[in-house]
């Protein structure tokens, strides 16, 4: 109990000096609003002076009435060009030498502390985030600026020297750098460093071009022992040194920004950050501008993921984050960055990294791209010329498209995508990647929509500290490989990277990234990522749906004969729209090369169309249609299945099942689909396969409408539930109906639930035909 309060009592003193300096941060702030409010409050006053002056004297004075207006006039342009001079000075035209750059240092360095601690840009607070002694900090965006702009505060349990070290090392915690490369530095005068700095980023999508930039970095240390670096871009028409455009780049803006390091009593640093761009829009389709204009996208990919990266730093550097597998955390971060650059290299396929498209099918809606020279692909993997993907005599293909989302959160979409794979994946594509690690390829498959005959098993692997990201290891078990397929393992593993699913984080980016692994997990491993990625276009407005919406597929069953949805939700996601970016890549032989491509082309085609179906369900604009209720795919019109299970149940049981006129469709769909006990239909087959569930049975398999078709009734059930069936099945067929003992069942997650007994009747039809069998069970619970 000692050991427990002293830890207690160190937390609690470490918490209170944290509160203590984010305390000091906003008093100090808001003394600086508080002395430009008044600022702006004297100023407005002496203008609204000058108006009325003016006024008075323009109707007492006829003849110099023009002249004195245009004086008047010209010293209040004077008294606000005044004002906001100081906000954007334009450079003189110095010659290029370094007394020239250093002034430009200067200068950039007193607008990036307009910015970081006063009304350089007008701030407001960033939707959905409010600062706390658990938030990441104090996130601000720009109100109306040029370009967009993002501001952060925040404590970090880092010296400032590190902290710097951390936040210049950009390719190392920004996911959408692709390179920085330090053309020239040398020392200043005043104990500075000033560097010129060349830097690429990747496009998001597959629609638009990458950005570079040209910047000056300028690192120095302020009078109050603050450390300071701020950037900012260079250009011809300035007068300072260039470079020429890139091919396949479109040069792009930096403002002035930089971040603002001030050490903290007792330890530990509060940074300021503040990141300003101009990403040139205009270059973009109009359907993809609001990404580039978006202050909230930038917050989230650029400003929060530096804040992000030092706080996960200094709390592993305590020992404060567990992780499993025995892993280094510069180990996991390492698989994480590899998983996420491998992705974006796929995504933009530059020339330099070996790519070159390859033809088309006649139909544009798949980019196929080929690198023949994996081992420049791999360069930076040690031991990546001892497996199978430099052994190949082949290289790397890779198919990719893009497309439209209207009405799907990005976070409700890639979350569904990790948790029910079987809604898109084939089997056979896994096994073929799988085959890449081995030394003999697997033959190549063809492809078939919705194939996976095995289960998933996420393996938690590392998580950041606010859980926005997760890294996992992905087991695919039986996947029903032949004896001649028998050079690969059963099981199949996969490293994933899934992040963004936090509905709340306005702007964020959903993405899930995988690559097949081999079951020993070197930390050298070769990895050929694959998987979505969803950016919204517009900003999310709070309160419009959260996370606890469901993630059925059959959720357009609570609707109404009027055609709202009963559950509440309020529709105010019809106007989100998204990009979804997939891209798969796939090892080939040279011999092979046709076929692989008219393989991955058919599967990404296969893909996207689950993917559609996926996102048709999930969006709200269904629930607010005036069709009624959908009838499930390869089931009758679900009113009429309602009618029938109804009638049945009366018929062979002799008591009602709800307690409402079965004549009342609508209203019995709605009882079957809320009832709490799990009601469930199957196919009168040798092999029963499920095509119908109410909520509680999907609940009960954890699966959704569309996966229930892949599920037979075998799977579910235990060895003794199995027998009790095939006793009772010829029961069920002559006497209608049939009473089950309590067992136990098995989701399609592999979680066994208990229920305490069930029965089963044959549906009939208004032929009085069988048309399928149900089965109810009662009091279930997972175990």
């Amino acid at each position: 109990c000692r050991e427990k309060q002293r830890k207690e009592a160190t937390r609690l003193l470490a918490l209170n000096e944290k509160l203590k300096a984010m305390n000091k941060v906003l008093v100090k702030q808001n003394d600086n609003l508080s002395k430009q409010a008044f600022q702006f409050v004297s100023q407005n006053n002496f203008l609204r002076r000058q108006l009325r002056l003016l006024k008075e004297k323009s109707t007492n004075l006829d003849g110099s009435k023009d002249a004195l207006v245009t004086s008047e006039t010209n010293s209040i342009s004077r008294l606000v060009s005044g004002l906001t001079k100081h906000r954007v000075p334009q450079p003189p035209p110095w010659d290029v030498n370094p007394a020239w750059l250093l002034a430009f240092a200067e200068e950039s360095l007193s607008e990036f502390l307009a910015k970081a601690t006063g009304t350089g840009i007008d701030w407001i607070q960033i939707p959905g985030m409010k600062p706390g002694p658990d938030s990441i900090g104090i996130v601000a965006i720009s109100n109306t600026c040029n370009g967009v702009a993002a501001r952060a505060c925040g404590l970090v349990g880092l010296d400032p020297t590190k902290v710097a070290e951390i936040l210049k090392d950009r390719p190392a915690w920004l996911r959408d750098c692709r390179c920085l490369d330090v053309l020239t530095a040398f020392p200043t005068g005043n104990g500075g460093t000033i560097e010129l700095l060349y830097m690429q980023t990747y496009a998001a999508t597959t629609l638009a071009s990458a950005r570079d930039f040209w910047t000056l970095r300028y690192t120095t240390v302020l009078e109050d022992g603050s450390l300071v670096v701020c950037e900012r871009s260079l250009s011809g028409t300035q007068g300072g040194p260039s470079i020429p455009p890139v091919q396949h780049f479109v040069r792009a803006e930096m403002l002035p920004s930089g971040y603002l390091i001030q050490p903290c009593e007792g330890g530990g640093s509060i940074i300021r950050i503040v990141d300003h761009m101009d990403l040139e829009p205009w270059s973009v389709p109009e359907v993809l501008r609001p990404l580039y204009e978006s202050s909230t996208v930038l917050a989230q990919k650029m400003t929060i993921a530096a804040l992000r990266r030092l706080r996960q730093i200094a709390q592993e550097s305590t020992g404060e984050v567990v992780f499993g597998w025995g892993r280094q955390p510069a180990v996991l971060r390492t698989f994480s960055q590899r998983l996420s650059r491998g992705f974006n290299e796929a995504v933009n396929g530059f020339t330099d990294d070996g790519w070159s498209l390859m033809g088309s099918d006649g139909v544009e809606d798949v980019t196929i791209a080929i690198n023949s020279s994996p081992n420049k692909h791999f360069a930076s993997q040690v031991n990546a010329s001892n497996n199978g993907l430099a052994t190949l005599g082949g290289g790397i293909l890779c198919a990719k498209a893009s497309m439209l989302l209207q009405n799907v959160p990005p976070a409700l979409l890639v979350r569904f995508l990790r948790e029910h794979r079987s809604e898109w994946a084939d089997s056979n594509i896994d096994a073929y990647s799988a085959a890449a690690l081995k030394s003999s390829p697997y033959s190549v498959p063809g492809s078939r929509a919705g194939g996976f005959s095995g289960s998933q098993v996420i393996l938690p692997l590392a998580h950041t500290v606010e859980h926005e990201e997760f890294l996992e290891v992905i087991k695919l078990e039986g996947h029903g490989l032949t004896q001649e397929e028998a050079v690969l393992s059963r099981d199949m593993f996969l490293l994933q990277l899934c992040s963004g699913i936090d509905e709340n984080a306005a702007g964020a980016c959903a993405e899930l990234v995988f690559a097949p692994i081999d079951e020993s997990f070197a930390d050298d491993a070769p990895l050929l990522p694959s998987g979505f990625r969803v950016i919204p276009l517009e900003s999310r407005t709070d309160g419009s749906g959260g996370p606890n919406r469901t993630l059925d597929l059959a959720s357009a069953l609570e609707v109404g004969s009027t055609g709202t949805r009963t559950s509440g939700d309020s529709g105010t996601n019809s106007n989100l729209r998204s990009v979804l970016t997939i891209a798969f890549q796939f090892t080939y032989e040279s011999h092979l090369r046709e076929n692989v491509a008219a393989m991955a082309r058919q599967y990404v085609r296969s893909v996207v169309a689950s993917v559609q179906r996926v996102a048709m369900a999930l969006a709200p604009s269904r629930l607010n249609s005036h069709v009624g209720p959908r009838p499930p795919p390869g089931t009758p019109e679900a009113l009429t299945l309602a009618r029938w299970i109804c009638q049945s149940y009366r018929l062979h049981i002799g008591v009602d099942l709800f307690r409402a006129d079965c004549e009342a469709s609508e209203s019995v769909l709605k009882l079957l689909w809320h009832h709490s006990d799990a009601i469930m239909c199957c196919s009168v087959k040798s092999l029963p396969v499920f095509t119908f569930a109410n909520q509680a049975g999907l609940d009960m398999l954890e699966t959704t409408l569309v996966a229930l078709q892949d599920i037979s009734l075998d799977k579910i059930l235990d060895e003794n539930g199995r027998k009790s069936f095939f006793t009772d099945y010829g029961q069920i067929i002559q006497q209608g109906y049939a009473y089950l003992p309590a067992g136990i069942c098995l989701s399609s997650m592999g979680r066994p639930a208990s229920y305490d007994r069930a029965i089963a009747w044959k549906v009939l039809n208004d032929e009085d035909s069988t048309h399928c069998i149900v089965f109810m069970f009662m009091n279930w619970s997972f175990m």
